[in-house]
């Protein structure tokens, strides 16, 4: 299998061939699957934003009118751009947008300031940045300017504005450095017929876990993507009938694909996004009263928190008064040490929990439907595919039985073979037949369920 992009590592041919012979994989771009759902979902709601509502067929259309203007702007296959927006529909519409002029989005989170942007512009040669002239007093045009003007990579940089709200980056401008700026909203061109692609090309770089060092960018290509987000939304019986809340940031893999966005579009249900951040420096997730009230607002059937947002919302519940009635499942992405949590968020909200072990390079756990309280309560369930190989070892790198923690390691269909032009971290992170090292403490239960726990104790 030929390099994915540059500074990527390839899945072995014998791994690909499998891959489509058992159906996991199926050759369709994001971009392009997002064609068909308008076709089949056309007059249905995609996505709603406070009062906004917007359908399948209008997503698409403007999908493909803004990747019409993006590709006027000189965007084109291959070329990377930092994506660091609110949960707004801008959102998803320039993620896709980017992926169907063949360029590749670099998810990047809202709270990064000029030196970890500045990081991953760097490292990705990103020639365009897509983000709010402000946010909460951070004057992120300003931050972009900058890097282009240290740097020989960033020359466009795309501004977007909430509705009514005047810029002092409006309209068409450029700088000495050579960057040009546009507003977001002025991106917009007839569409135009676009070359097909291939569904093993890297189709976005999401940011990988926290840790120590520098972060590590994780490429997902449309194929493993498609199938983890298909596979997820099969294993919680998503339909056309469910909502699904993005009480994460939208570019945050837990929310954009364990089904979350991309799952829940591709059985045509509706996607709620909420931009109201807490006032918390440091703290992801959108503020708990304005996701309660738009459940009971929106009918809301499924999110997904991590444990300090879960908190969170236990603690508002009390004071927000919201009818959470239409609620079936709420996603936890916990680990050991957190059974109270669970076991208090289904009981308060009155629905099924699930555990979730979700990492941006691909390992995915889960519990499953209909799993005994003890299993769900107490373990991450278990791998999403049926290919998906876990192995569970010692210091020395040599297997253990289960029932006995060391660190985990995983490999299968969505979870890719390196970091982005990473190569010596690579040949830490990775055994040489191809196992991811997670970094984190694992044992495997009698029943086959895994639970994670902390992170492994390096030397």
């Amino acid at each position: 299998m030929k390099p994915l992009l540059d500074g990527c590592t390839p899945w072995p041919q014998e791994c690909v061939d499998h891959f489509w012979a058992a159906g996991h994989w199926r050759g369709n771009t994001l971009d392009n699957l997002l064609r068909g759902w308008a076709l089949q979902y056309g007059p249905r709601t995609a996505l709603v934003h406070g009062d906004a509502r917007v359908s399948y067929a209008k997503l698409n259309r403007r999908v493909d009118r803004v990747a019409a203007g993006f590709r006027l702007r000189g965007l084109g296959p291959g070329q990377r751009v930092v994506v660091q927006l609110p949960n707004v529909p801008e959102f998803v519409i320039t993620a896709f947008a980017l992926m169907r002029v063949g360029a590749v989005p670099v998810f990047c989170p809202l709270p990064y300031g000029a030196a970890e942007v500045a990081h991953l512009v760097e490292v990705t040669e990103s020639v365009g940045y897509v983000g709010p002239s402000t946010h909460r007093g951070f004057d992120h045009m300003a931050m972009a300017a900058d890097i282009a003007a240290r740097g020989p990579f960033l020359r466009k940089v795309f501004t977007f504005e909430a509705p009514g709200t005047a810029s002092p980056y409006g309209g068409f401008t450029t700088d000495p450095a050579g960057c040009y700026y546009f507003p977001l909203d002025s991106v917009d061109s007839p569409p135009e017929p676009t070359p097909p692609r291939s569904a093993d090309q890297v189709a976005f770089l999401l940011l990988a876990g926290a840790g120590a060092g520098t972060p590590q960018l994780v490429p997902r290509t449309h194929n493993d993507y498609v199938y983890q987000a298909r596979a997820t939304a099969g294993l919680v019986s998503l339909t056309e009938n469910d909502v699904y809340l993005a009480a994460l940031p939208a570019s945050a893999h837990f929310a954009f694909g364990c089904p979350g966005i991309v799952g829940t579009f591709s059985v045509g249900g509706a996607v709620v996004l909420v931009d109201e951040p807490e006032d918390r420096d440091g703290q992801d997730g959108q503020d708990p009263a304005a996701c309660l009230r738009a459940v009971e607002r929106e009918r809301v059937t499924l999110t997904s928190v991590e444990p300090e947002l879960a908190h969170r919302w236990l603690d508002v519940l009390p004071t927000v008064r919201a009818d959470l009635s239409s609620l079936r499942l709420v996603q936890i992405g916990a680990g050991q040490g957190h059974r109270t949590t669970v076991e208090r968020l289904g009981s308060a909200l009155g629905c099924a929990v699930q555990q979730v072990f979700a990492m941006a390079e691909g390992p995915l756990t889960l519990t499953r439907p209909g799993d005994p309280a003890e299993t769900v309560l107490g373990t991450q369930g278990r791998p999403l595919s049926p290919d998906d190989q876990l192995r569970i070892v010692d210091a020395d790198g040599k297997p253990l039985p289960d029932g006995e923690r060391g660190e985990l390691l995983a490999r299968g269909p969505h979870v890719p073979r390196g970091h982005y032009r990473a190569p010596e971290h690579n040949a830490r992170a990775f055994t040489p037949d191809g196992y991811l090292r997670t970094g984190r403490l694992a044992h495997r239960t009698p029943d086959g369920n895994l639970v994670v726990a902390g992170p492994v104790e390096k030397a």
